[in-house]
């Protein structure tokens, strides 16, 4: 299905630009009879959208889009991560500082129309939902990277802050507090 969204997107955006940047000029200057390649532009543009509209439907008949598992986090942090004020079991020995990372991500135009078509229909927005999953790990590996070159074993009350630059771009921010730990206690 990915696939068949994916030609539909590459379809639907060709077309429109075709249709939009290339045909609307060559109409305006030439005869009114539309050329074949401006009616392909113009199928290419419709039938992206119709192509998406059905694939989105399928994987909603499918429970695809209802809100499957993400795919697990494939890197392990170094530095342990924390939402809490303290470590349970250690010592907060020196405090380094604040860390952050910082990210803005966003989703192609052949994504974004899949996802507001998937609003007519319902169910979760995958694509959104993916890229936010891109952007946290993005802006987490960078805190912790920030925390690695303080010598932070730890960092501890992680928040993680969002907000909407343009329709398809979100702004993420995660930061926390650097911390070295004593040995574990027994």
């Amino acid at each position: 299905m990915k696939i068949l969204r994916l030609i539909g997107s590459v379809a639907f955006v060709l077309g429109l630009f075709i249709a939009i940047f290339a045909g609307v000029p060559w109409y305006l200057s030439q005869d009114p009879i539309l050329p074949l390649w401006l009616k392909i532009a113009v199928y290419g543009l419709i039938g992206g959208i119709l192509v998406i509209l059905i694939t989105v439907a399928a994987e909603r008949q499918k429970g695809g889009a209802l809100g499957g598992e993400l795919p697990p986090v494939e890197t392990q942090p170094q530095i342990l991560l924390q939402n809490s004020a303290e470590v349970p079991g250690q010592d907060i020995t020196e405090i380094l500082g604040l860390v952050k990372g910082h990210t803005i991500f966003a989703i192609w135009l052949g994504r974004d129309i899949s996802a507001l078509l998937r609003l007519i229909l319902g169910g979760e927005l995958i694509e959104y939902t993916e890229m936010m999953g891109r952007a946290r790990e993005v802006a987490t590996n960078r805190m912790i990277a920030q925390a690695e070159e303080l010598g932070a074993d730890a960092i501890i009350n992680v928040r993680f802050v969002t907000t909407s630059v343009v329709a398809s771009a979100a702004e993420l921010l995660a930061y926390g507090t650097a911390v070295k730990l004593s040995s574990p206690t027994t």
